[in-house]
C-alpha cells in the first residue's frame, strides 16, 4: 500500500451516501484500494493522519475557462456589454506562452479548492493541455470554435483554420496518460456559429469518439433571438444538426423551452449551472430542478475567473443550493447531498469519466481533496453534509490528490511552480495584455 488515510470520516459519495467515521483509506498504484473501519494489517509506505479532518471525492468543474484567471476583476462592475468588449481587447492580445501561464494559475487555484478535474471550453487548448500535463490535474479541454459561414461559402472542415487546430490537438493529447487528459469537441455557442461548423465538427466528434462542449441558452436575449430567426430555440436547432449525437455539456441551459428540455434529456446532455457567474452578472441561473426532470444530467462550473472573481467551488455548491431554494421559496429544495452529487458524481458522468471518478470506491482513481474540520466555522459538526455545503470553504481545503499523487499539501504545489508562474505573468503576461502591445 502506498498511502494510507488513517482516522479519517469518509464521504464517500456511492449509490447508498454512506459516510463513515474514524475510518481507514488505502491507495495503491494511484486506485482506492481499501476502505475500512480498522487499520490494514500491510504497512503503508506513507500514512497521512486524518484526525479532524474529511474526505470527499475530488470536485469537478464542468465549465471553466482557465486562461482568463489572467483578466480577473478588471472589468467588474461594467454593463454586459462593455465587460464584453473590454474582455475581447485584452483576449485579442494573448497568445500560447499568456494562455498557458495563465492557465497554470488557474489550476493552482483549483486544486487548492480541491477539484481534481476541470472542463475547459476556451482558445489556445495545445497551451492549456500543456498546463494540465504538468500539473497532474485531470481535464476535458475543448477549442471554443466559432464563425459564421456564408451559405455559399465552400466550407473544408481539412483546411478550416479552427479544424485543423483542433485535429492537431486530438492528435497530439486525446487520452494522454491513460485518458487523463481528454479533449472535446465545441463551439462557443449558437449565436457565434452556424450549420456548417457545427455538423462538420458534430461528424468530426463521432469519428473521434469525442465529447462536445458548449454555452447554451444563458441568456434570454440568445434564446429569443434564435427563435425569431429560426423558429426554434437554441436546443431544439443544434439538435437538428446532430450536434448532440455525442455526449455534450452544455453551459447554462437557463432559457431552454420545456419542450427543448426534455429533448436534451432524451440526448443525456449534461446541463452545467454555474450559479456564481450568473448572479454576478445579473442574470438568472440554471433551473436545476427542471432540468433534472426532463432527464438531464447537471453538474457544476464556475465559468472564468474573470466572470466569476474565484474558482472555490465550494461556494458554488452553496449558491447552487441557495438559488434553488430563493426560487422555490423552499428552505428544503435541493439538500446538501443534491448539491454534493452535482459537485462530484454528476460531474464525472459528464466528462466521460463515471467509471473512474466521483466516488469513493474500491477501484476508482484515488481523485480525493482532504477537508480540516477544525476551523471555527466548522464546529460543531452535526452532520457532514450540510458542514461541506453550508459551511466549507475553499481555503479548509488541507490536500488535493489526483490518482493517488498529492498535487496541493498545506500551501505547497508539488508540481507547480507558482512562484515562477506568477513571475511569468508579471513579467510578460500581464505587460502583453495591459501594456502597450509592444510585447
Amino acid at each position: 500500500m502506498d498511502t494510507l488515510i488513517s482516522n479519517v470520516t469518509i464521504v464517500t459519495m456511492n449509490e447508498r451516501m454512506d459516510v463513515l467515521f474514524g475510518a481507514f483509506l488505502g491507495i495503491k498504484d494511484g486506485k482506492i484500494a481499501s476502505i475500512s473501519k480498522s487499520a490494514p494489517q500491510e504497512q503503508p509506505k506513507t500514512i497521512i493522519d486524518g484526525t479532524g479532518m474529511v474526505v470527499l471525492p475530488g470536485l469537478i468543474n464542468c465549465h471553466t475557462h482557465l486562461a482568463t484567471t489572467a483578466l480577473r476583476c478588471f472589468s467588474d462592475d461594467l454593463s454586459a456589454a462593455d465587460a464584453l468588449n473590454a474582455q475581447l481587447l485584452k483576449e485579442d492580445k494573448m497568445d500560447s506562452r499568456s494562455a498557458k501561464a495563465a492557465a497554470l494559475l488557474g489550476i493552482a487555484e483549483c486544486l487548492r479548492f480541491g477539484v481534481t478535474s476541470v472542463s475547459d471550453l476556451y482558445y489556445f487548448p495545445n497551451a492549456t493541455a500543456e498546463a494540465v500535463a504538468e500539473s497532474g490535474i485531470k481535464g476535458n479541454l475543448s477549442l471554443s470554435a466559432y464563425r459564421y459561414i456564408d451559405q455559399n461559402e465552400e466550407f473544408d472542415f481539412d483546411t478550416d483554420e479552427q479544424c485543423r487546430e483542433l485535429v492537431k490537438v486530438v492528435e497530439k493529447w486525446h487520452r494522454f496518460d491513460n485518458g487523463r487528459i481528454k479533449i472535446d469537441a465545441g463551439i462557443h455557442s449558437e449565436y457565434t456559429s452556424n450549420f456548417k461548423l457545427w455538423e462538420a465538427l458534430a461528424g468530426f466528434a463521432c469519428e473521434q469518439g469525442l465529447g462536445m462542449q458548449l454555452h447554451l441558452a444563458e441568456t434570454a436575449g440568445e434564446a429569443e433571438s434564435c427563435l425569431e430567426r429560426t423558429g426554434m430555440g437554441p436546443g431544439e436547432l443544434l439538435s437538428c444538426h446532430r450536434l448532440f449525437h455525442v455526449p455534450t455539456t452544455a453551459a447554462g441551459c437557463v432559457h431552454l423551452q420545456e419542450h427543448e428540455r426534455k429533448l436534451l434529456g432524451r440526448k443525456k446532455v449534461s446541463a452545467v449551472a454555474c450559479p456564481l457567474t450568473d448572479a454576478k452578472a445579473g442574470r438568472p441561473t440554471t433551473p436545476i430542478p427542471e432540468c433534472v426532470k426532463a432527464g438531464m444530467n447537471v453538474a457544476l462550473g464556475t465559468g472564468g475567473a474573470i466572470e466569476c472573481g474565484n474558482m472555490d467551488m465550494f461556494e458554488v455548491l452553496r449558491f447552487a443550493a441557495m438559488a434553488v431554494r430563493a426560487a422555490s421559496q423552499d428552505p428544503a429544495a435541493l439538500p446538501s447531498s443534491a448539491a454534493l452529487m452535482m459537485g462530484t458524481v454528476c460531474g464525472a458522468r459528464a466528462q466521460g469519466r463515471a467509471s473512474e471518478c466521483g466516488m469513493i470506491k474500491e477501484g476508482f482513481d484515488a481523485d480525493l481533496c482532504l477537508i480540516d474540520f477544525s476551523a471555527p466555522h466548522l464546529i460543531p459538526c452535526h452532520n457532514v453534509l450540510n458542514g461541506l455545503v453550508w459551511s466549507a470553504k475553499g481555503g479548509d481545503v488541507a490536500m488535493t490528490m489526483v490518482r493517488g499523487r498529492i498535487l496541493y499539501q498545506n500551501g505547497s504545489f508539488p508540481t507547480i511552480d507558482l512562484k515562477k508562474v506568477v513571475e511569468e505573468l508579471t513579467t510578460y503576461v500581464l505587460p502583453r495584455l495591459f501594456g502597450d502591445g509592444k510585447n
